[in-house]
């Protein structure tokens, strides 16, 4: 009984070959033209598959929202702001912190916020770790001593700007105004008028150091448009300014001041 049993299986198993000896006949009959359109049509659909993959998955990778700036510009206290809610007394910072962040948005998206080291020794090296993973950028200023630091203020965000990889990746800059809640601090949008003046010095003084050097401006990115004075604008990348306390203006029981900043964010 078995034996029958297992002959009958065997003979069960034939025709899936049958089946495809004479799908490679009728293929062989078929004209080569028709036959050239299959070959065609299915190479696009796997064409069309690898792309979207190659998209779909570079846009799941950049979910970092990084938080940089000088030091003491506030950036580990907006980064538990932003998580908690809470105050925390911080100090400056030596190694990245990073943490789920949930937008407040009907989407309930979540990003991976990471607060970088602000001194300068130690900033190239958490750009170069993390901009490849960059959704967004929060550049963090000091308001209260913004006229004291506009230059380093500028020279750190003109390398991020040139940056070859963030601006092709064109991550969302977010500059965050922050310390409001001190008296005769600058305003958003005197900041950014500044920030605009300083960096298109700094492309001409360093469009002409590079120049000098062998006669052209090498792989730098040119910052903004060449012939026009520099503007935000003129950037791959969408940029905004928003003020921002994160200490908050009622002290350090009261609720911190990044409404605006919190809705920049529930946009990416």
């Amino acid at each position: 009984m078995d034996e029958t049993v297992s002959l009958d299986l065997a003979v069960d198993d034939f025709p899936d070959e049958y089946e495809l000896e004479s799908l490679i006949e009728k293929l062989k009959d078929q004209d080569p033209t028709f036959l050239l359109g299959i070959f065609v049509a299915l190479a696009v659909v796997i064409f069309t598959i690898v792309l979207l993959k190659f998209f779909l998955g570079s846009k799941t990778t950049r979910n970092a929202v990084l938080l940089v700036g000088l030091c003491d510009a506030g950036k580990t206290l907006l980064f538990s702001r932003l998580l908690l809610g809470t105050f925390k007394r911080t100090q400056t910072s030596i190694a990245e912190s990073s943490a789920s962040y949930k937008a407040k948005n009907d989407r309930g998206t979540s990003w991976t916020l990471v607060d970088m080291p602000g001194h300068e020794s130690l900033r190239p090296q958490y750009i170069e770790k993390f901009k490849a993973s960059a959704r967004a950028l929060v550049f963090v200023v000091d308001s209260a001593v913004f006229q004291k630091e506009v230059r380093d203020v500028a020279e750190f965000l003109y390398s991020l700007l040139t940056d070859s990889t963030l601006t092709t990746s064109a991550p969302s800059i977010i500059v965050a105004c922050n310390k409001q809640d001190i008296k005769m601090t600058k305003s958003a949008k005197l900041i950014q008028q500044q920030l605009e003046k300083e960096l298109n010095t700094l492309r001409v003084t360093r469009s002409a150091a590079l120049t000098s050097q062998d006669g052209s401006v090498g792989g730098a990115v040119y910052l903004g448009r060449k012939g026009r004075d520099f503007d935000f604008s003129q950037l791959p990348m969408r940029v905004e300014f928003v003020e921002c306390s994160a200490r908050g203006h009622q002290g350090e029981l009261g609720d911190a001041d990044i409404q605006d900043l919190e809705t920049c964010l529930a946009k990416l």
